[in-house]
């Protein structure tokens, strides 16, 4: 059969995960990666998890833990949510409050919601990948959000209506972004909520790194500015914070949230029965007992291990950088983004790293909507050990001021 005139005009879309792709790399075992920004295995609660399972599967909550359950997700959970998203000064119910099979689906569900054919979703220039790929599938076009510039609002609008379609949300990671490590300012967020207001669009607040600060000050939450323009009253805000205990707990039980307004969760429950029921029930009751015995301990040991080595690889780049290249000074999350010497591309410094200095890491025009951004790369430091760090930013940085374009 020819198989690409049967799939759906969607399917062109789709593309294999660098990230993905690149964590194959871990495997062998002569390769330093600064690639998947994945947590550090040696951090989870591994002990307490297993402690949590003996305890819902072999108490009273053992039927109801494998058995099919409401597709909002466990209300224990929820409730616990709820409690902590009141001390970032977020304040809402329950009933605001939806569990999904890791922040990713959550993305996947936000573009089913909203994004139909030729619409247009503003995204940050460079963005998370992973929410270009889950959008990709409803065919949108991207606009370049850019924080704080002096565009009209009234051309994201004009721009949206000559492909065919309308501006449907404005996506962002405003905590240590994915890929670059910077956090947007308090008056950038309240740029991000005014443009929102005027075009009378939704704000996705992908909050996945919010935990990860290890130096500097908190800024407020957009979600938790929103309420605080609109009375504390959640019903009456546009923000939809996409929370995550993928980097906090554990990655493998998959859980994830978003805090919205009651109506958009209706919505989405509604794409969640359609789409897989629930989330996995014992893997909530789990989450939600670790959650309340060592959240608060966890996040203080996984702080101190990520940023211990934010540090040293900053300290290494500085070392061992030629000139020309720049990088970000993130105060959290897990990665540094480098922009190397003009004329250079990260996907061709990535293919002789892995065959000359056995250093992985991720190109960062992946990162980009419209495929620029060659002579970009994204560091991961939350894996990597002082060694690692410093035999391998020293051997990039080597190749680099090999690899770079020699002045005329």
């Amino acid at each position: 059969m020819n198989w690409e005139s049967i799939f759906a005009t969607r399917a062109s879309r789709m593309k294999a995960s660098e990230i993905r792709e690149l964590l194959k790399l871990l495997e062998q075992p002569d390769i330093i990666s600064f690639a998947g920004g994945i947590p550090d295995v040696a951090l989870f609660p591994k002990a307490e998890v297993a402690e949590a399972y003996s305890e819902v599967l072999s108490g009273a909550q053992g039927d109801a833990a494998l058995q099919y359950s409401v597709s909002e997700g466990y209300k224990p959970l929820r409730d616990w949510i709820v409690q902590d998203m009141a001390k970032i000064g977020i304040t809402c119910t329950a009933q605001n409050v939806f569990i999904t099979s890791g922040s990713q689906q959550l993305l996947d569900y936000l573009g089913k919601l909203f994004l139909s054919p030729k619409d247009t979703a503003l995204v940050t220039w460079p963005t998370y990948m992973g929410a270009l790929g889950a959008f990709n599938a409803y065919e949108p076009n991207y606009d370049k959000l850019v924080p704080l510039s002096n565009r009209e609002p009234a051309s994201y609008t004009e721009a949206a209506s000559e492909k065919g379609g309308r501006v449907k949300f404005a996506y962002c990671v405003p905590e240590f972004h994915n890929p670059t490590g910077v956090t947007m300012t308090k008056a950038e967020r309240e740029w991000l909520l005014d443009l929102a207001e005027t075009l009378d669009v939704p704000v996705i607040e992908d909050a996945a790194y919010q935990s990860l600060r290890y130096e500097g000050e908190s800024v407020p939450p957009i979600l938790a500015l929103d309420l605080a323009r609109n009375g504390g009253d959640i019903e009456k805000t546009r923000t939809f914070y996409c929370g995550t205990f993928s980097k906090t707990l554990a990655p493998g039980l998959r859980v994830g949230w978003v805090v919205a307004n009651s109506e958009v969760v209706r919505k989405l429950v509604l794409i969640k029965q359609a789409g897989d029921l629930h989330s996995s029930t014992v893997n909530q009751m789990v989450i939600t007992k670790v959650a309340e015995r060592l959240y608060d301990e966890q996040l203080g040991k996984i702080r101190a291990t990520y940023g211990h080595r934010r540090k040293r690889m900053l300290a290494a780049l500085e070392a061992h950088m030629p000139d020309g290249v720049e990088w970000t000074k993130p105060e959290g999350g897990m990665f540094v983004w480098v922009t190397l010497p003009k004329g250079m591309d990260g996907a061709r410094l990535l293919a002789r790293a892995l065959e000359t200095v056995r250093v992985a890491f991720v190109p960062g025009k992946a990162f980009f909507a419209d495929g620029s951004g060659e002579n970009t790369i994204r560091l991961s430091f939350s894996c990597a050990s002082d060694a690692m760090i410093d035999s391998g930013v020293e051997r990039l940085g080597q190749l680099i001021r090999a690899e770079a374009p020699k002045a005329a």
